[in-house]
């Protein structure tokens, strides 16, 4: 796996991971937009089987916020997001985008204009008539001015829904269990990341649309959804589904939101196939 910073068109800087760059002759890559309150090293497993499968490049780059990449601008909105896959595009020439949670919100809205030859989302974030909804983040900002981190971070954990069992727990639970692993890798990356994830969601909520606008996404379009993630997902994915004639819909047998992070041979056999044409 290679590292790099690359330049962004308003002067910005994205860490960019490619794992089998030797394979760039073999085609094009395919690009990975990372979901909220992870960074690229949570798609290590993930890209070392797809390029292995693919027999090609997979690139994932840290989006702001995160790792050596530039910081989030407090007036963020998708369109920062969908620039800077533009700018990850256009470095690694590739047509080819996987976006998974959060990741395949900006993937559904950005190929929508940008030049994406086939896209691949998993339990897209993305908001459909008003699919997604947040009426938890003013108790978050309410907790955050406190300074109560760990509370905050068990009400943006349980507003989620994408931590399983862990997003079922009494938030007198949640905030304990917090407390007891501020400390660990993952605690300290869920604290430094809780603005970014919040931004995020507003970010989403103020993008949403109705279906139909969508018929501008590539023929080519895959949205899998992972039989245990929350349901929410699947609403707004049916919906884009329905109206998108060459689209593909799978629920992906056994696994939950995290299903990319785990990369199980069923996930990386579909999405070679499919962006193997």
């Amino acid at each position: 796996m290679t590292r790099e910073n690359i330049r962004t068109p308003d002067g910005g800087t994205l860490e960019l991971f490619s794992t089998g760059a030797d394979l760039a002759a073999a085609g094009s890559g395919v690009v990975v937009v990372p979901a909220s309150m992870v960074t690229a090293a949570d798609y290590t497993r993930f890209a070392q089987k797809l390029s292995a499968a693919l027999g090609r490049p997979v690139h994932t780059f840290n989006r702001r916020g995160r790792g050596s990449s530039s910081p989030q601008p407090e007036d963020y909105t998708l369109d920062v997001d969908i620039r800077d896959l533009d700018a990850v595009m256009k470095h690694t020439a590739s047509t080819d985008v996987f976006g998974h949670s959060f990741g395949g919100a900006v993937a559904l809205h950005a190929a929508r204009t940008l030049p994406v030859e086939r896209l691949a989302v998993y339990d897209p974030a993305v908001s459909v008539n008003h699919s997604v909804t947040a009426d938890w983040t003013p108790e978050y900002e309410r907790l955050t001015a406190a300074g109560d981190d760990d509370r905050a971070l068990a009400v943006l954990v349980r507003g989620l829904e994408t931590g399983s069992a862990l997003s079922r727990m009494p938030l007198s639970m949640l905030t304990l269990a917090n407390k007891l692993t501020a400390g660990t890798p993952v605690g300290k990356q869920l604290r430094e990341l809780m603005q970014t994830g919040v931004r995020e969601i507003k970010a989403i909520i103020a993008a949403d649309m109705p279906a139909e606008p969508f018929l501008e996404l590539p023929l080519e379009t895959l949205i899998i959804v992972g039989e245990k993630s929350p349901a929410y997902f699947g609403v707004a994915c049916g919906q884009i589904h329905d109206v998108l004639s060459g689209s593909s819909y799978t629920i992906l047998p056994g696994m939950g939101h995290d299903g990319v992070n785990k990369a199980p041979d069923k996930l990386i056999d579909e999405l070679s196939e499919f962006f193997a044409g």
